[in-house]
């Protein structure tokens, strides 16, 4: 295998390569990352390359000779290149890829982005057939308009294709970051903004967290996956028979239920929260065809990924820096 990885320098992209560089049985593979601001040293076993997707020449260099393709290259919120970035990049890709010799699967990460998040609500738990249902804004388009690309290109051309379609993916402390009512925010929704200025510093003083809830007051249940959950799927779906042109939603068995979060944090670390009432809804993603089709089990429960935030100890030299907006 010669395993193209796009959006290499990113969370998932750095964890799938160290994944795949220290199996054993890939031994023999090698990998090339294609960066665009970020780079990755080269060793060995894993070239580097440069440059713009949304550049035909950057993706033929970039595929020359690989067999397979992880796509993870991506940006927000930023009208101003997400198309170039997601639609005309992606294209120039699917493009390379399957006039290609080599070439055997390509594998794109997807996002809950393109079924609404927790901003349109599923009669049902969301499976892999439920409605494209982007929410406002640019990057909820740019998931679906992927995922339909990817689906068209193994109608058009037969192409051997999987996606594997990931909600809030968490790495180190990223979720107690996703909880705090200061500027250390990671992510959204901006807690602080949501409740008065006092009240978000006496959030702050205490270490609340926010217990989310509907129009109607009930909890929030919102769905997250740990990315080395999502880094199993990534490898099995890769070589998976099953996974030929087939779509799987990769996350927890459970979605994150804000009170019983609330509940945990104050039985562990006798922390308090803070209800906030939102128009946000729920959601359930079913993780059911990965696990039959794919033989993948989420390692990451609730209390876990609590745990696992809590007890991470942030280095000096690896500061939280957000890459691109939304």
């Amino acid at each position: 295998m010669h395993i193209l990885v796009t959006g290499a320098a990113g969370k998932v992209g750095q964890a799938f390569i160290a994944a795949t560089l220290a199996d054993p049985t890939h031994a023999g593979t090698r990998l090339r990352a294609l960066c665009h601001n970020r780079l990755l040293p080269e060793t060995d076993r894993l070239s580097v390359v440069q440059g713009s997707i949304a550049e035909r020449d950057v993706c033929r260099a970039a595929l020359d000779g690989i067999t397979h393709v992880v796509h993870l290259a991506t940006c927000k919120e930023v009208p101003e290149t997400v198309m170039d970035v997601t639609v005309k990049g992606l294209f120039w890709l699917l493009e390379e890829f399957r006039l290609s010799p080599h070439a055997k699967r390509f594998l794109l990460v997807g996002g809950d982005a393109a079924v609404g998040h927790f901003f349109h609500k599923h009669p049902a738990p969301i499976t892999e057939d439920a409605p494209y249902m982007a929410y406002p804004g640019c990057y909820a388009l740019s998931k679906v308009l992927e995922e339909v690309m990817v689906q068209q290109f193994g109608i058009q051309y037969d192409m051997d294709w999987t996606c594997v379609r990931a909600p809030w993916i968490m790495e180190k402390d990223d979720f107690k970051a996703s909880l705090s009512f200061g500027d250390d925010l990671f992510g959204g929704p901006d807690w602080k903004t949501m409740v008065s200025e006092a009240e978000a510093g006496e959030c702050r003083s205490a270490g609340a967290v926010p217990l989310l809830r509907d129009a109607s007051g009930h909890p929030i249940d919102r769905n997250f996956v740990h990315v080395d959950d999502l880094v199993a799927a990534i490898s099995l779906a890769l070589v998976a028979p099953a996974a030929r042109q087939r779509l799987y939603n990769i996350c927890m068995d459970e979605p994150v239920n804000y009170a019983r979060l609330a509940d945990h944090l104050a039985k562990t670390r006798g922390l308090p929260s803070k209800d906030i009432k939102s128009n946000y809804v729920s959601n359930w993603m079913d993780n059911s065809r990965a696990k039959a089709e794919l033989g993948w089990r989420p390692r990451y429960d609730l209390e876990k990924l609590i745990e696992a935030s809590w007890q991470y100890q942030r280095s000096p030299n690896d500061e939280r820096r957000v890459w691109y907006p939304g």
